[in-house]
């Protein structure tokens, strides 16, 4: 017995240290990964605006990764998670350009750029700036962070960057407010069928009725009633079906030949089948109609005044307009319909004034429509400017103004009344303002700007700086200007070497630059540099703005190497064009 115990033993023992190498092994491994993982991600997070992000990281498949700290697995509630559209390497930022700044910052600087109407390149600067993949600001969680981003899109309309933000990002917080805000967009623009495309955004983790009703309502559209039937019946299972729901759906599936004459607006969806649903429908829409109905009524064409007579109506179809709820073109072509007999048309300029204000309107409207003379339809025109104003009803016709004379042929108008014109033309800046046209007698307007505008090379740059420089210094009278001093700081920030007489560090003393954004290029705040530059240029593009103004902000470009920004604004800022 004591001789099997001990063979016993003796086996136990062989096969223990048997298995010893092969844990040793995995340890082994498990340690190499670790330290592995660790370096690939201190490699990313010590990226500086002078190094290249490798494009990798935020590749659809990574973005939501999880991120290991110090050799340590974080679980759910830790996880550090990124969510964007751009590489930050595209402008020069990096993962933790936000680190430095307070979260009350950003919330406060975003509260304020949502009250300005941005210039394109302003709104340009600001998305690629927020929408950088990148870790949160200090005293921000990555939802709140996400709710700034999904708001701003929304508020501004920008579905295309809401399909880019939906095809790059997998799982995020609030993910069906923005597939909400993309289907709710289309069928308010009357593509019923485009909105039915985006459904393929909803995912099986996201438990949401509203999208999973116009799920089943699309698949009824494209003519897949069996497997609307199945979703539907699993929706009711789970009560998260109502009434309405049911009893439209029934009709749309041919399972009932009745439905209720109802119309629900609390939200678009069941307008929608309200409106599709009920024969001969009409609806008036209220003050408070929500503004996605009012666009749905305008695309649908539902709006209609079958009564001209009805001033009542008329009153509140202007005033909607006005306030950007109907389509403005509406309310002109309501004009059209109001008879008037032709001794009021031959004397309209005398009989408005005894009309109530939308018949004076829709009567000055039909004589602009029936003079062929320039200048009695510019009379016309201005008179009915007056009209509109005298109601509080100008945004209904400053477009409509700007619109009716470019199309007038002025060779022919008298002088004031071409000035006239002139001041009442809404002109579209493009930022493609023609081709440049160089003159190296002024330094921030010379064939120098190529550097920048053409990509030429830097050693060609070199030798053409010390022709240019040598023509400008025989003129005893030149003055170098800010747009000078920012082209030269910029040349020298990008190792073009400026000539050793030119004491431009001396003449940069002349400019102040201000405190508080100087202190933020020190800290290595450059995302919110860029929004504090974003503030400042507004509804301007760079060449509206001021010569110190434009030195003040590529000097602040310069400081945070964010040369890809800087490069616009000296694009937009210097060059002269026609």
């Amino acid at each position: 017995m004591k001789l099997k115990s001990l063979n016993k033993y003796i086996s136990l023992l062989i096969l223990v240290i048997s298995f010893l190498p092969v844990k040793a092994e995995n340890e082994i491994d498990i340690w190499n990964k670790e330290k592995k993982i660790k370096s690939e991600i201190n490699a990313v997070e010590k990226n500086s605006p002078n190094t290249t992000v490798n494009t990798k990281v935020f590749s659809t498949n990574n973005i939501n990764n999880n991120i290991k700290v110090e050799n340590k697995i974080l679980d759910d509630s830790q996880k550090i998670k990124i969510f964007g559209i751009y590489d930050p390497a595209e402008n020069d930022f990096n993962l933790n350009m936000w680190s430095s700044t307070k979260a009350e910052d950003i919330r406060s600087s975003i509260k304020r750029i949502n009250k300005i109407k941005l210039s394109d390149t302003s709104k340009k600067l600001f998305e690629n700036t927020l929408f950088s993949y990148a870790y949160p600001p200090k005293g921000m969680d990555d939802k709140e962070f996400i709710d700034l981003k999904i708001n701003w899109m929304i508020r501004n309309k920008r579905t295309n960057l809401v399909e880019k933000f939906l095809k790059q990002n997998d799982s995020f917080h609030n993910k069906k407010k923005i597939i909400q805000y993309l289907v709710d967009e289309n069928i308010s623009q009357g593509n019923i069928k485009k909105s039915c495309d985006k459904i393929s955004f909803i995912d099986k983790n996201i438990k949401d009725s509203y999208l999973e009703k116009f799920k089943i309502y699309c698949l009824i559209f494209n003519n897949k009633k069996n497997e609307a039937q199945l979703l539907y019946d699993i929706l009711k299972e789970q009560n998260r079906s109502d009434n309405f729901f049911n009893d439209k759906i029934n009709f749309l599936l041919g399972i009932t030949s009745k439905t209720s004459n109802k119309i629900k607006e609390d939200n678009l969806l069941n307008f929608y089948l309200s409106s599709i649903t009920i024969k001969d429908f009409e609806y008036e829409p209220k003050k408070k109609t929500k503004k996605e109905i009012w666009d749905y009524l305008n695309s649908a064409n539902l709006i209609k005044l079958e009564d001209v007579t009805d001033k009542k109506k008329l009153r509140s179809l202007e005033i909607a307009a006005n306030e950007g709820q109907l389509d403005k073109e509406k309310v002109f072509d309501i004009y059209k319909k109001i008879p008037f007999d032709l001794n009021a048309l031959v004397n309209a300029n005398n009989i408005y004034q005894t009309l109530n204000t939308s018949d004076s309107r829709a009567l000055i409207y039909q004589k602009f429509l029936l003079s062929d003379n320039t200048e009695s339809k510019i009379k016309l025109l201005i008179l009915l400017q007056d009209l509109f104003k005298k109601d509080e009803l100008s945004n209904v016709y400053t477009n409509f103004l700007s619109d009716r004379l470019k199309e007038l042929n002025l060779e022919n108008v008298d002088e004031s009344y071409q000035e006239v014109v002139q001041n009442n033309i809404i002109y579209e800046e493009e930022l493609n303002m023609g081709k440049i046209k160089y003159d190296d007698k002024i330094l921030h307007r010379s064939r120098l700007l190529k550097f920048y505008t053409e990509n030429e090379d830097p050693q060609k740059i070199q030798k053409d700086f010390a022709k240019i420089y040598k023509k400008i210094k025989r003129n005893k009278k030149y003055f170098y200007s800010a747009k000078d001093l920012a082209l030269m700081h910029s040349f020298a920030a990008d190792g073009i070497k400026i000539p050793d007489d030119q004491k431009y560090q001396e003449l940069l003393k002349k400019y102040v630059v201000p405190v508080n954004l100087l202190q933020l290029a020190k800290n290595n705040e450059s995302a919110f540099l860029t929004l504090k530059i974003v503030e400042i240029i507004g509804e301007d593009d760079p060449h509206q703005l001021d010569s110190e103004t434009i030195y003040f902000i590529t000097h602040l470009l310069n400081q945070t190497n964010l040369k890809k920004i800087r490069n616009e604004v000296l694009i937009s800022a210097l060059p002269l064009r026609p």
